[in-house]
C-alpha cells in the first residue's frame, strides 16, 4: 500500500512539473477574508504585505512596467 501512494505522489509531481511553462515562476495564492483570491510572489508577500493565508501554488507573473507618453 505505501509503495502504490508513493509511485502515486511521484507521478503526480512529475505531471505537475511537466505541465507548468518555463517562463512563469511559481508562486502563492494568498486569500484573504472579504477579498478574492489573488498570486502573490511568495509566502512573505501574502502573510505580511497583503494580510491573508497562503492555501495554494499559482503561476506567478511580475507587473509589467507602465512606459508614459510624453506630450509633445
Amino acid at each position: 500500500m505505501r509503495k502504490m501512494i508513493m509511485v502515486a505522489g511521484l507521478a503526480l509531481g512529475a505531471a505537475l512539473v511537466a505541465g507548468a511553462p518555463a517562463n512563469a515562476e511559481l508562486g502563492c495564492q494568498c486569500v484573504k477574508i472579504g477579498a478574492g483570491p489573488m498570486c502573490t510572489k511568495d509566502i512573505a508577500d501574502c502573510t505580511f504585505k497583503a494580510g491573508g493565508l497562503c492555501l495554494a501554488p499559482c503561476e506567478y507573473q511580475a507587473p509589467k512596467m507602465k512606459h508614459k507618453k510624453k506630450k509633445a
